[in-house]
């Protein structure tokens, strides 16, 4: 066709639209009148409607046929909101993973939160059961799923075809039939026909990958954590799913189900928000809130509500391994609300605080967000008070070499924290006794112990660190020191004082450290929940919040996991319950023969924690009251007492496994009993109880009134405090079970987090990480639970109005109930695989995908059809369209045209006439400005010309009276003076100027006389040093002449004895001397003439410098200091040479005399010889 080979893109007409969803369907009208192609695929709320056509019995369409679709389809309607993937809408899409060209449904909601999917051209016409190919998952080596397409099966084995390109050859057991590809995405995994755990994965990927993070299971919300911002929040989709205009899975849709149905029913309402740490419990915790906030505000106290958390994030928020805001307590946030449906107060209630993160925390983690905060962002006199000092300098800080947190401003939180703190009513006078509190509990960990005897016992050092801790508590500092290094016993009537060895004070520091903290952390949820109780009473009903830790196992599991994989499997129990209860009650009011369905309950597990008196509980409060009692002990006992239990299992050493609901955990003893005790002695109590400051002494009263609550069993440990009869794990049992009873009375709302990857990184998605957490929070049991019931469910309307089409008889006249039942019977679907209700059709997983592969071969062949014609009349419209628009535009372009340019022309004439009156206004106010101002000067300079060369004002005054009475001018008095007074002003000017010039004449002068002196003081200069130098000069010549003549006489004597060998020996040593001599005085005269004329050239220079016959930027006289200093400087050492010279000249003109003498009785001997 040719709409088929036009590559050229296609513009609909005004009532008709791309094709995005099928079949065709027109509205149902009982006008005769109606348009034959009648627009239905419009949009409401962002949902794409799809729309129906039927087609003959044959399943051809002719022309007739298709130019009477009104009579055909009149008693069709939508189908789209009646479809069973709750409003999921059919698009054309291609996929190549099952077929060129296949149908799909996908969720278009507004504000957007899936993506749309655009329709591309059919122009592939290869039939649809030639493109079939089945598809199945493969488990690979790694445990990860994979889909692959199925080559051939022959027996018990299958050839599959990998995404990679490999080809495996596996037996028909290791593969999954997959979904078809209609489900890809859905928002509700119940619509899933093979619900296991690829799909699973899959579907929560595949929704993933497009940043739709939030999928139902149910009952169930599944969110996974994005770990990036993501556009679903804000005022605009608050108002959305208020209005009920969109239907995707949210945290927002949850909430607002609870207030409708607390509302509705009068039926307080609870939200379970559950997940590993890091999966985003506490920001999914916070979005609940901010929903109800803005439903139920306008009393002022949602916003306290949403400034609780904060402060609850500083105080028991930490950074992990795992989670940088990682919430290390469980809390329930109970609003209330009044009978209109508005906040009317709240609550917090809080459980397990981990106290060991105050003291101990691992490698690259944090403690306590408030800690860093405070020391980064304390103001300098709230430091000062404090003794703060930097983070990296509190041991408690310092042992995990981590201070700050990427992208988090500590200051700036600790800003918040304290805005805060105002808005929920806790006074300035308070907020410092807290800081006080946390900078006690810093400057604990600095407190240091020093040995004191050879027992090892030691006593706390007075240092820094505990005079900090005395003066923050108001405590002595001799009671802490005591408190610290010593413990009070009393055995039967005698008290004894015991000395701690250094582990025991280190312990007893410690756990007075962890005491103060989470004594600290319940005060303020304690102020919290006064400032909260306002109206409280006014309403009975409420909405509950638990934000609580989820199923945990690591490499290492302590007693903080066995705590809280206990409180998972109350919660698991729980959830199961409430799913089955809800289940049941479906299937019963339908009127369906149900038979009910057994699961595996966690029941037994739960014994094994509380069974008395063999319970890991009992077990682990009986073992924490032997004073002998150790970790090992205890785990002994559990492997002598609970080896016949399914649940248990001993193994080596002090390790024990549980096999939870979610896998089996293996936990290691070691910290059990210490942990369980959490001993704070007397002694530290007492302490306490002494303080001047009103916190600690509150915190003592507390523990001490506990003390005297009911024990339940010998809790009671030899030597310890007596408020401690508690263990940690019976009063965490004893909050579970309230908390339990509370859940009880509510209807609630389930939301599991994921968390997608280890790595915090946005678009990462680890299938095996997903997977254990989809175990261990339960979503694949809820999956198991109702695939062994009827998961697919559609009301008979929806049923017929979907799949009434496909049968080959004329069902026009049927009921809804007669037209699903005929479909069921001609497409032979089993009895047993589907059940009748009153008002709904139920299926087992994987019936709904014979029908909808039948559905969907009927729709490939009309949608050729439909590309066909539709391409057609719309190219016809278009160019009948085109035209007459084309003479439209071109009459009203040309009328508009017309009018503009009239009305141009007319402001231009009169802008023409404004700007030719304003031109001449302005130039005329110029002229006469110009002309006044012209006669002013006139006048003034004529005046003054007047009276300067008359000199005589008398004669002035006189010649005026003349000129008056000759010339009959009449000049005004304001004039004169005006005249009088600018003569006046410029006659003072021309005395200042006179003035000036004086002085410039004056300072002329002295400028010449300074130069006269300069001449004088360097023609003096000059003299001198002429006078000097022609010293020298008569110096050098008599010494060149004393030379000159000693000379001549050395010459003399040598020539005389020259041709004796000895004589010649004798001279020649006494003629080196004199010739070195010689050479001296040489380079003296020579750097005497050199150094003089240097001297005299830049002395003329200067001169030509300072007389300005040369130019130079240099200071002349600066310059001739300089230099006479270093001719000073130059003649000193020249004269020390040349008086050095002179005296090695003389001592070599006595060593000639003595020299002389010794020749002289040489030749006397040689003379006397030769006589005899």
């Amino acid at each position: 066709m040719e709409s088929n080979l036009d590559p050229r893109p296609h513009v609909p007409s005004p009532y008709l639209q791309q094709i995005r969803s099928l079949p065709v369907d027109f509205r149902l009208t009982d006008s005769h009148n109606s348009e034959p192609f009648e627009k239905s695929a419009t949009t409401d709320a962002g949902n794409f409607h799809a729309i129906s056509c039927a087609i003959a019995e044959n399943g051809d369409l002719d022309s007739e046929t298709v130019l009477g679709f009104e009579d055909t389809v009149r008693n069709m309607d939508q189908v789209t909101q009646e479809s069973p993937y709750s409003g999921q809408t059919m698009s054309v899409e291609d996929r190549n993973s099952v077929g060129d060209e296949e149908l799909c449904f996908g969720a278009s909601p507004l504000p957007s939160l899936t993506p749309t999917h655009t329709s591309p051209k059919w122009s592939d016409t290869t039939p649809y059961a030639a493109k079939k190919k089945l598809q199945s998952w493969l488990k690979l080596s790694n445990e990860n799923w994979v889909l692959g397409t199925i080559l051939s099966t022959s027996g018990g084995e299958s050839v599959i075809s990998l995404p990679e390109g490999n080809v495996l050859k596996v037996t028909a057991e290791n593969l999954l039939p997959a979904n078809p590809d209609i489900l890809d995405g859905v928002d509700d995994l119940m619509q899933l026909s093979y619900l296991h755990e690829p799909s699973v994965l899959y579907n929560l990927q595949y929704r993933y990958n497009q940043d739709i993070i939030y999928t139902k299971a149910g009952p169930v919300l599944i969110a996974i954590n994005p770990f990036k911002e993501v556009p679903l929040y804000g005022n605009a989709y608050i108002y959305a799913y208020k209005r009920k205009s969109v239907e995707s899975p949210h945290v927002y849709a949850i909430a607002d189900t609870a207030i409708r149905e607390m509302i509705r029913d009068e039926i307080n309402q609870s939200i379970i928000i559950s997940g590993e740490s890091g999966a985003g419990k506490t920001e999914t915790a916070k979005i609940a809130m901010q929903y109800l906030a803005a439903l139920g505000g306008g009393s002022g106290i949602e916003y306290e509500i949403l400034k609780t958390n904060p402060i609850l994030e500083a105080f028991g928020n930490a950074k992990t391994s795992r989670n940088d805001n990682s919430s290390r307590f469980g809390k329930l946030i109970e609003i209330y609300f009044s009978e209109t449906g508005k906040i009317s107060g709240a609550k917090i209630q809080t459980f397990l605080l981990e106290k060991s993160r105050v003291v101990q925390c691992a490698e690259g983690e944090r403690s306590y967000h408030i800690f860093y905060q405070l020391c980064a962002g304390a103001p300098p006199a709230l430091r000062e008070k404090l003794i703060l000092k930097n983070a990296d300098e509190y041991k408690y800080l310092s042992q995990c070499n981590c201070y700050e947190i990427n992208r988090v401003d500590d200051a700036e939180q600790f800003r918040i924290v304290m805005e805060a703190l105002d808005i929920v009513h806790v006074n300035k006078e308070d907020q410092e006794s807290v800081f006080a509190m946390l900078a006690a509990v810093l400057w604990l960990g600095n407190v240091s112990f020093s040995v004191v005897d050879n027992e090892n016992h030691v006593e706390a050092v007075e240092d820094e660190g505990l005079s900090a801790v005395a003066h923050l508590l108001g405590c002595n500092i001799k009671e802490l020191k005591l408190a610290l290094s010593t413990r009070h016993m009393r055995v039967g009537s005698d008290d004894i004082v015991q000395k701690l060895t250094l582990p025991q004070a280190i312990d007893t520091r410690d756990a007075l450290a962890k005491s103060i903290y989470s004594c600290l952390f319940d005060w303020l949820v304690e102020q919290i929940n006064k400032s909260l109780a306002v109206g409280k009473r006014r309403t009975g009903r409420s909405i509950s919040i638990l934000d609580i830790y989820g199923f945990e196992s690591f490499d290492r599991n302590s007693f903080e996991q066995f705590c809280i994989n206990y409180a998972n499997e109350r919660l698991q129990q729980h959830f199961n319950r409430h799913l089955f209860k809800l289940e049941q009650e479906e299937y019963v009011q339908d009127g369906i023969d149900w038979a009910k369905v057994d699961f595996e309950d966690n029941q037994d597990c739960l014994n094994l924690f509380e069974k008395k008196p063999l319970g890991l509980l009992s077990l682990l409060d009986e073992e924490s009251t032997f004073p002998n009692g150790t970790d090992l002990t205890f785990a002994n006992k559990l492997k002598q007492h609970l080896f016949s239990n399914s649940c248990f299992r001993g193994e080596r050493g002090r390790a024990f496994t549980v096999s939870h609901f979610a896998g089996e955990v293996m936990y290691d003893t070691t910290g059990f009993l210490e942990k369980n005790r959490d001993l704070l002695h007397l002694d530290s109590i007492q302490l306490l109880c002494s303080c001047t400051c009103q916190l600690p002494r509150i915190f003592a009263s507390n523990m001490l009134r506990q003390s005297e609550k009911p024990i339940v069993g010998p809790l009671y440990k030899s030597g310890g405090a007596d408020s401690q009869k508690l263990s940690v794990a019976t009063k965490f049992k004893g909050q579970l079970f309230q908390l339990m009873q509370r859940l009880e009375n509510t209807t609630p709302h389930f939301i599991r987090c994921i968390k997608p990857n280890n790595f915090q990184s946005p678009g990462i998605y680890d299938q095996g990480l997903v997977l254990q957490q989809l175990r261990c929070c339960g979503v694949l049991e809820v999956v198991r639970i109702s695939r062994s019931g009827f998961p697919t469910r559609m009301s008979h309307q929806k049923f017929a109005r979907r799949y009434g089409f496909l049968l080959l008889e004329n069902v026009a006249a049927k009921d809804p109930l007669g037209v699903s039942v005929a479909i069921l019977h001609q497409f032979n679907i089993q009895p047993e695989m589907y059940q009748v209700g009153y008002t709904k059709l139920f299926f087992r997983t994987g019936q709904i995908g014979v029908l909808e592969d039948t559905r969907n071969r009927t729709l490939h062949g009309i949608l050729r059809v439909q590309s066909s014609f539709r391409g057609h009349q719309a190219r016809l419209y278009f160019k009948e369209l085109s035209r007459g628009i084309a003479n439209l535009q071109s009459f009203v372009r040309g009328e508009k045209t017309r009018k503009e340019f009239v009305t141009l022309l007319q402001r231009h004439r009169a802008a023409v006439v404004i700007q030719k009156q304003i031109k001449g206004r302005i130039a005329w106010k110029k002229f006469v400005n110009i002309h006044d101002a012209s006669i002013t000067i006139q006048s003034a300079i004529r005046g003054w010309l007047v009276r300067r060369c008359s000199g005589d004002v008398v004669l002035l005054q006189s010649a005026r009276k003349k000129d008056k009475e000759s010339d009959d001018v009449v000049v005004k008095s304001s004039v004169l003076a005006e005249l009088q007074r600018r003569v006046l002003k410029a006659e003072a000017a021309l005395r200042d100027k006179e003035e000036e010039n004086d002085i410039l004449r004056q300072r002329l002068q002295q400028y010449e006389s300074r130069w006269s002196e300069y001449e004088l003081k360097m023609k003096s200069m000059e003299e001198v040093w002429q006078k000097q130098m022609r010293s020298l000069q008569s110096s050098l010549s008599i010494a060149k002449r004393s030379l000159a003549i000693d000379d001549s006489d050395r010459n003399s004597d040598a020539s005389v004895n020259l041709n004796d060998d000895r004589d010649f020996s004798w001279d020649s040593n006494g003629l080196r001397p004199m010739s070195a001599g010689l050479s001296v005085i040489s380079r003296l005269a020579g750097e005497f003439e050199q150094r003089s004329q240097v001297f005299g050239d830049d002395a003329k220079f200067l001169v030509e410098v300072k007389s300005g016959q040369a130019e130079a930027t240099l200071n002349p006289d600066r310059e001739l200091r300089r230099l006479k200093q270093i001719f000073d400087a130059w003649k000193k050492d020249y004269s020390s040479r040349l008086r050095e010279t002179k005296v090695i000249l003389h001592k070599l003109g006595n060593e000639e005399g003595s020299g002389d003498k010794m020749r002289k009785k040489w030749w006397g001997r040689r003379n006397s010889s030769r006589i005899n």
